[in-house]
């Protein structure tokens, strides 16, 4: 059964290149991102990860731990890592799970037969402190992530969970989000002391709160 949004994110013990983990305890309380890729030794993964290995202060700062999945076996993760480090100019801090008997693969739906039987495709999970999936992307093997999308999709994940408002279209941390129907221009206007546009009754807008 495929996983969905809200649902609780299936726990595992795995190994990595930083020792066996438990997922639930790698997380701890703070986010996590758990993301596949089609194997080691390739392209566009290898882009990937130094990608994520040069943004891991960007990722601690939002209180984010990164966590990799290769269906390859963990001496050729350390291999491959010597070349992420050598051709991406960056140093991989965060563990890369040894997926050799699909078992993460498989709890999280990450093989997809019709793109390919054995490779997982580019799968990418946020779990919450609250061990719930809150956001997933799903690429095929051609085509490198945006984790600069990622970041700005924590950040609104992270806005949205404690204040009653929603990001629009192509939001970056600092513009003005938009007030959730839920709550009424007459309430919103006491609730956000900075102010509130509206533009229709189910159309209004606040600077960010937690600024």
């Amino acid at each position: 059964m495929s996983l969905r949004l809200g649902d609780t994110a299936p726990n595992f013990t795995a190994q990595t290149t930083e020792g066996e983990i438990n997922f639930y305890d790698f997380i701890g309380d703070g986010w996590g991102i758990l993301f596949s890729h089609p194997a080691d030794f390739t392209p566009v993964c290898t882009t990937e990860l130094g990608k994520t290995a040069l943004l891991q202060e960007e990722f601690a700062k939002r209180n984010v731990k990164v966590l990799a999945v290769s269906i390859d076996p963990l001496d050729k993760h350390f291999k491959w890592r010597k070349d992420i480090n050598e051709t991406q100019g960056c140093s991989v801090g965060f563990p890369i799970i040894a997926d050799a008997d699909r078992n993460v693969a498989t709890l999280y739906d990450m093989i997809h037969p019709n793109a390919s039987a054995t490779a997982t495709v580019r799968s990418l999970f946020v779990i919450g402190p609250d061990k719930l999936v809150k956001l997933m992307i799903i690429y095929p093997a051609s085509t490198g992530r945006n984790f600069y999308e990622v970041l700005r999709v924590v950040d609104s994940l992270q806005l949205t969970a404690g204040y009653s408002v929603a990001t629009p279209a192509d939001w970056k941390s600092g513009e003005d989000v938009i007030v959730v129907p839920a709550v009424s221009t007459e309430d919103a206007i006491k609730k956000f002391p900075k102010g509130v546009k509206v533009v229709k009754p189910y159309l209004r807008y606040t600077p960010q709160p937690n600024l």
